[in-house]
């Protein structure tokens, strides 16, 4: 296993399958010590496979260390703050690491002028608040550490949707689930400018395109031409969470993207091999895809 996270304490939300799941392997490859929370604990307790006790096994398999929580972030009355003491408790210092990966369910089915006030606030809990609060909670260990990473998992949905003519989506437009992630991204960029000086790096990224999760393959039909792996968004994870926090924040990015910026590596979840295919040389440029806020950020960057 790698070292360039050894010593450090990270919580990643929404751990118990998909993206989640590989994003703490991952982590932990580098030698991340983590907190995976979500809602399944027990791989046969949802719909779906997967838990996050099996991450922790293993995790604990290559080497590494784990723990799992079980918490419900769409929960209002969640106390939140116990999820960064359990870490602290276990470990002896303060998470100076934090993926708020947990998503709300997209619920395709609703149109914007379908969508429930329960829906609604559900997501806003979930994708927006959950995030907010966490990272909230997180700042005083990371200002006592002397600094700190924050990663929030966003998606394309949050751009804008060209038009008119507006191109048929099988998706609808995501009012909903993409307005949630365009105010994480707008937080993203605000918090990374309110914690400049204390060295926390806050940033958001978002697949290039899609990724064939369980959740995804399920609700969709994903052609691989139109996929990466979720070794690339993991690694992509790693590199913001290893970052020159003074260099490398208030970005809302692209997994592919950013790692043909950053020339960076990709390995398997284990941290062992490269992963064919998919070096920053051999990713395919036609798959990169400009940022919705990348004019924005050239219009504020300083000339001269």
């Amino acid at each position: 296993m790698g070292s360039a996270l050894a010593g450090h304490v990270a919580i990643i939300t929404g751990a118990s399958r998909g993206m989640g799941r590989a994003i703490a392997l991952r982590l932990a490859a580098e030698g991340a010590r983590l907190l995976l929370t979500g809602r399944t604990l027990e791989d046969g307790s949802h719909e779906l496979p997967g838990g996050m006790r099996g991450t922790v096994r293993e995790i604990e398999a290559l080497g590494g260390s784990a723990i799992a929580m079980q918490a419900d972030l769409s929960d209002p009355y969640l106390d939140r703050a116990a999820i960064l003491q359990r870490a602290r408790e276990a470990w002896d210092r303060p998470v100076d690491i934090l993926v708020n990966n947990a998503a709300a369910p997209r619920e395709f089915q609703h149109r914007f002028q379908d969508v429930p006030h329960a829906s609604f606030r559900d997501t806003l809990e979930v994708n927006v608040w959950s995030a907010w609060e966490l990272t909230q909670l997180a700042v005083p260990g990371m200002r006592e550490l002397g600094g700190g990473w924050v990663v929030n998992v966003s998606s394309r949905s949050a751009g804008p949707i060209p038009g008119p003519p507006f191109r048929p989506s099988p998706v609808g437009s995501q009012s909903l689930y993409g307005g949630s992630k365009a105010m994480l991204d707008r937080i993203t960029s605000g918090a990374a400018m309110d914690l400049y000086d204390d060295r926390i790096a806050v940033n958001a990224l978002a697949p290039e395109a899609a990724i064939a999760t369980e959740n995804a393959v399920r609700q969709l039909e994903l052609p691989p031409e139109i996929c990466e792996p979720l070794e690339t968004f993991a690694e992509a994870t790693v590199a913001l969470c290893s970052c020159d926090p003074a260099r490398l924040t208030g970005r809302a990015t692209y997994s592919l993207s950013l790692l043909v910026e950053l020339g960076r590596p990709v390995y398997g979840l284990d941290g062992k091999d490269l992963l064919p295919g998919w070096q920053p040389d051999e990713i395919d440029r036609a798959r990169l895809r400009p940022g919705y806020l990348d004019a924005a950020r050239e219009l504020e960057r300083p000339r001269g």
